[in-house]
């Protein structure tokens, strides 16, 4: 705002994590078993963010995937956060909805805390 001399300032990050791989069930094997591998790695260190932030514990491992780096300002009260699951609706697939919808409970009933307004000075010319 020119008037005041500030801009507000945001970003917008969006990560389609594709949801877990059961291995065993996918068969996956080379290129596509490593990014099975690394899906469910930043899932589990996702989850555990969410679980150390819901029991509010003095130390978030931000720093054990590089998604959930990228993302510590969305979870830090820097911004607001939505997840999106989608499920299945095979029968074969219930395992894996109902995986999903424990992981959005968890994640829903964490507090991140309201979103502070990112202001900055505008250069003086």
């Amino acid at each position: 705002h020119r008037e005041y001399g500030a801009k507000v300032v945001g970003s917008l990050s969006m990560c389609d994590l594709a949801g877990s791989e059961r291995i065993s069930r996918s068969g996956a094997e080379g290129d596509r078993l490593k990014e099975a591998q690394n899906i469910n790695k930043s899932l589990s260190a996702l989850a555990n963010v969410f679980s150390s932030l819901h029991k509010k514990t003095s130390h978030v491992p931000y720093r054990n995937s590089k998604l959930t780096h990228m993302l510590q300002p969305c979870f830090a009260g820097e911004g607001k956060t939505m997840m999106i699951v989608n499920l299945s609706p095979e029968l074969a697939d219930r395992g894996e909805s109902l995986c999903s919808l424990r992981f959005a409970g968890q994640v829903s009933a964490t507090e991140l805390g309201r979103a502070k307004k990112q202001i900055q000075a505008l250069p003086s010319q």
